[in-house]
């Protein structure tokens, strides 16, 4: 059966703004890119070389081109941290925009902004 979450596409408007995101604003790798075709890249980034879990960063006008019936809005997506104000001070350094960090009784969290203004969710966890 199912053993590891293995990757969730986010659909970006422009691959290689995306990319440039990832890896220089939070530090993440481009774990995987392949041409597939004249106008088509695969491109996977994920937090680290030894992480499984990694994002597909797909472009949403050819995946609406392929399936019409595609759902390409942002997926609801929490990232972790073991140290919120250490993520949320090197994140405002990179210039990524960031909210407040809110004080919650599971975990202190911040949402950001991607380079498309999609908002995730950094979670440092306390259990």
């Amino acid at each position: 059966m199912i053993n590891k979450i293995g990757k969730i596409t986010l659909y970006v408007n422009d691959q290689q703004e995306a990319v440039e995101f990832w890896t220089k604003k939070l530090n993440f790798v481009v774990k995987f890119e392949k041409q597939m075709g004249p106008n088509m890249k695969w491109v996977e980034v994920g937090p680290s070389e030894n992480e499984f879990t990694t994002f597909v960063l797909y472009d949403k006008n050819l995946m609406q081109a392929q399936n019409k019936e595609a759902i390409i809005s942002h997926p609801s997506i929490i990232l972790s941290t073991n140290d919120i104000e250490k993520t949320h001070n090197e994140m405002k350094e990179n210039n990524v925009q960031v909210e407040e960090i809110m004080k919650m009784p599971y975990g202190s969290m911040f949402s950001f902004k991607d380079q498309d203004g999609n908002k995730y969710l950094v979670r440092e966890d306390n259990y």
